[in-house]
């Protein structure tokens, strides 16, 4: 067989509907192989209110219930290793998520395999769960296992003692591995020495995240404010930000401006929401942060268009497509120099890098960008360029097709 053709995706993050950022790059790389030629069936979690199988922008979805309507909480939410830890009731659900994948992807394979439409690889996003719901699950003439590694996996496994013996397990089943960024492969090494892990990042779909009209004329687009897309969490980093906004540097960058405060605008919910609004309260930012919540993608493309510059205050990012959706759209990033975004924002390429923890430099690195907007639309140009080489569906989909065709051999 020259190249794999029919793939099975097991995740436990997919989009629920068009435009839904859960899972959304998972989604990005099954529509791009299909563009080139192969053939991707899904199988994920089921979720209250959705269909069991259900077509998306092309690609086929099974959706597998695990618990009642009550107790199917843990995917799509981004806080499924928080449910399993607090509860018994989470961790009774994802033994229940364990079992059913498991069962609807031994039933798939066989099914395909008695309809002469075999599939060429079973494709693992994420270790824990997706992975391991596999584990010790295969029989001879199975297809091969390819594990791809997205960042949540290997945090569990770096800071959870026994996490990283179950690791070791699961990759040692698989025929190929892979992480998002170098960062990933690396930590993910150092767990599991035996294993080799590629890099391959996921794809953004790069035409809906593009610069505003203006910019393809050459001249800068109207932009203000700094932006922040992420999950209101510790790791995410807002309140570093927030810090940062009252620097001296911004503070001096604001004066300079007749006193006219940069505005904030934040993008995601999650469970230090009300701690950082206070946060913002105490710092006098009440009135310069607008709070939007969880949105989906493309209400984000307006916000990325329309910003001066994207903040990343992020620790041990997988990756940090958000980065990649903003300089597609010819946003200048300021980001932590600290896990994937290490890959994603690159100094020559137009991004700024600052120490971890440093919410001074992180204010300093802001005034910068915000003070001179001619540098800003260069810096916004180089990174846009810089994402399609590396990030478009079409380039994702053809090295991960090579790593089918390893695995099959």
């Amino acid at each position: 067989m020259p190249r794999a053709q029919r793939v099975l995706f097991v995740t436990h993050n997919m989009p629920r509907f068009v435009g839904d950022a859960a899972g959304s790059f998972v989604l990005r790389l099954a529509v791009a192989l299909q563009s080139a030629g192969a053939q991707v069936d899904v199988i994920a979690p089921a979720a209250p209110g959705l269909s069991d199988n259900e077509i998306l922008e092309g690609v086929r979805i099974r959706r597998v219930r695990y618990a009642s309507d009550a107790r199917m909480t843990l995917a799509y939410v981004g806080n499924m290793a928080e449910q399993v830890r607090s509860s018994w009731d989470g961790k009774l659900a994802l033994l229940g998520l364990l079992r059913a994948m498991r069962r609807a992807v031994r039933q798939r394979i066989d099914a395909a395999a008695r309809a002469g439409e075999a599939y060429d690889v079973v494709h693992a996003h994420w270790w824990f769960p997706a992975a391991l719901s596999l584990w010790r699950s295969r029989r001879a003439g199975d297809p091969p296992l390819v594990i791809t590694m997205h960042g949540s996996d290997v945090r569990l496994a770096q800071h959870t003692a026994p996490a990283r013996a179950v690791m070791r397990a699961v990759l040692g089943e698989a025929a190929i591995c892979t992480a998002v960024s170098g960062w990933l492969a690396d930590t993910a090494h150092r767990i599991v020495p035996d294993a080799t892990v590629a890099v391959s990042p996921m794809p953004v779909d790069a035409r809906h995240f593009a610069p505003p009209a203006a910019s393809a004329t050459g001249t800068a687009a109207t932009r203000s404010g700094v932006l922040f897309v992420g999950r209101l969490n510790a790791q995410k980093g807002l309140a570093d930000l927030l810090d940062a906004m009252v620097s001296p540097a911004m503070r001096e960058h604001d004066a300079q401006r007749a006193g006219k405060a940069t505005m904030l605008e934040v993008v995601g919910d999650g469970p230090e929401r009300e701690a950082l609004m206070a946060r913002a309260a105490g710092l006098g930012l009440a009135e310069r942060v607008r709070w939007y919540g969880a949105l989906p993608q493309p209400a984000l493309v307006p916000l990325y268009q329309g910003a001066c510059a994207l903040a990343i205050p992020s620790r041990e990012e997988g990756l940090g497509l958000v980065a990649v959706e903003a300089q597609l759209c010819g946003t200048p990033v300021v980001a932590y120099a600290d896990g994937g975004l290490i890959d994603v924002v690159r100094p020559d390429h137009g991004g700024t890098l600052v120490t971890v923890g440093d919410s001074r430099a992180l204010g300093e690195a802001l005034a910068r960008v915000l003070t001179d907007e001619t540098a800003a639309h260069q810096r916004g140009i180089a990174a846009r360029e810089d994402m399609l080489s590396r990030f478009s569906p079409e380039a994702v989909a053809g090295r991960y097709l090579t790593h089918y065709r390893q695995a099959v051999r």
